[in-house]
């Protein structure tokens, strides 16, 4: 990977600097680590474990420990940079610690990574000010994205909201600079001493031990970079394998991107490369960086989407609701829905707290247009089970499948549940394997067991309504009514501006 030009001496502007890590939890190729040791004759190195957060998780919260392990490795790591230094661990709320810690600390500076998404600006909006009633300097740095903001523009000068457009011109301003690495290491003499303490465990921050450990999902930057090299071995046959859940298709370093146990920089300046070359593999992958990229952009320029509809015509459909609603809903999240490869999709968010791709647009598909409930009830049930949950990509991923958003799929593409079942999990692998109390019938009656003839049924174990529920809803005929629901937004309408 390329390396930033590394000047034989630094330009120290501050005595002391902080570094907070955030969602950036490794000591490479960081955007605000390097700029912080190139301009500070100290730094110190913290992570705040923000009760702001925290206090509103469940107590067994897989996020929790991969983050917590993360910490640990992140620590050490840091100390083989440099022997003597560390990283700082509270357990506080971040808009207080971060002022009170820089002026314990005679800091000038702190240093972080952009976050953009709504209750990070407004944290760092607190911290800002705290910061300068002190006479401490904020510097933000991007970091977790490419290209951000405002930096991929239209020809008139505004953002797009339209995929494919943003995607040619991503990839024509994408050069040599934008994917070269920042050398951390060579100013690591600037890192400051630190008094060793452990980091606090899983039970000091009051959660509890996941299954994290048996769902082979390493965490920290080793795990990251094993996630990594993994992949790249069978990129090449990404375009072919990623549509299928019973095999091993995609990358699985979605929650490594979340928590920046990776750099972006290193992903896309391994995968365009190939690209170029033009594995077409390679070239799908480099897509879905892109992808996430463009969500980002979304959510910094078109911010009331964390609240509704990218088109606030979609906010006039009238959703199911009440109580029948609810029972449709409970029925969806446990997986007990009578369509299969969906309650096999919520089983495995379930329990593993991962879902395949192609099955967030089945379920999602499925909740608003099978169920016809509302896009922002997937959406934070979603948020509250997904490691690797991201607010942009997830919002982004809603409102695709509701037709809400930008470049999303037109309200009148239904997913048929069971077309989508036959069609991506044709032997039944992935259902078999979630819903073992269906494995005994035929790949042909798995994937609507309720039409399989009573014999079949009574030979595989599976009785209707008891072992296996029934079909909460027909597809047709909920087809039928998403189309009258959608009736009030047929209409084409502006961009809304950013």
């Amino acid at each position: 990977m390329l390396a930033r030009a590394t000047p034989k001496t630094s330009d120290t502007e501050f005595t002391t600097g902080i570094v907070w890590f955030r969602r950036d939890l490794r000591s490479f190729d960081h955007a605000a680590l390097y700029h912080a040791l190139k301009t500070c004759r100290q730094v110190h190195c913290v992570f705040v474990f923000d009760k702001e957060i925290l206090d509103h998780l469940p107590r067994a919260d897989r996020r929790v420990e991969f983050i917590q392990a993360s910490v640990v490795e992140l620590d050490a790591a840091l100390r083989a940079l440099q022997p003597s230094a560390g990283l700082v661990t509270l357990h506080a709320v971040a808009a207080q610690a971060i002022p009170a810690l820089a002026k314990t600390l005679h800091a000038q500076a702190v240093f972080a990574s952009h976050d953009d998404e709504p209750q990070a600006l407004a944290r760092d909006a607190v911290v800002r000010g705290a910061l300068a009633h002190m006479g401490v300097a904020l510097r933000t740095y991007k970091d977790h994205v490419i290209f951000e903001r405002k930096e991929v523009l239209t020809q008139q000068g505004k953002p797009y909201g339209v995929f494919t457009p943003y995607k040619n011109a991503w990839l024509k301003k994408l050069d040599d600079f934008y994917l070269k690495s920042y050398p951390v290491a060579a100013y690591a003499t600037h890192l400051a001493p630190c008094e060793r303490q452990p980091v606090p465990s899983l039970q000091d921050l009051g959660f509890e031990t996941t299954n994290l450990a048996s769902l082979k999902l390493p965490a920290g930057a080793s795990g990251g970079q094993q996630l990594v090299e993994e992949f790249f071995e069978r990129i090449e046959h990404y375009h072919a394998t990623r549509d299928f859940p019973g095999i091993k298709g995609p990358s699985y370093l979605g929650v490594h991107l979340r928590f920046g146990t990776v750099s972006i920089r290193q992903l896309a300046a391994m995968a365009y490369p190939l690209h170029l070359q033009g594995f077409q593999g390679a070239s799908v992958w480099l897509s879905e960086l892109v992808w996430r990229d463009f969500y980002v952009q979304i959510l910094s320029n078109f911010p009331h989407v964390a609240q509704g509809a990218f088109k606030p015509e979609y906010d006039q459909i009238a959703w199911q609701h009440g109580k029948p609603a609810k029972a449709l809903f409970e029925a969806w999240c446990q997986g007990q829905t009578g369509y299969p490869l969906v309650d096999a999709a919520m089983a495995q968010i379930n329990q593993t707290g991962y879902m395949h791709n192609r099955l967030r647009m089945v379920v999602a598909s499925f909740l608003v247009k099978d169920l016809g409930l509302d896009w922002r009830w997937g959406e934070a049930y979603f948020a509250e089970h997904l490691n690797d949950f991201d607010l942009a990509s997830n919002n982004g991923g809603w409102q695709w499948a509701s037709s809400s958003g930008c470049d999303a799929q037109p309200y009148f593409r239904i997913f048929n549940p069971t077309s989508q079942s036959e069609k991506f999990d044709p032997e039944g692998k992935f259902i078999r394997r979630y819903l073992p109390q269906l494995a005994k019938l035929s790949n042909a009656a798995i994937h609507a067991p309720w039409t399989a003839k009573p014999m079949e049924l009574q030979a595989a174990e599976v009785v209707l309504g008891k072992t296996y529920p029934q079909p909460i809803v027909a597809h047709d005929a909920a087809r039928t009514r998403t189309l009258l629901r959608y009736a009030v937004v047929k209409k084409p309408h502006a961009l809304p501006d950013a």
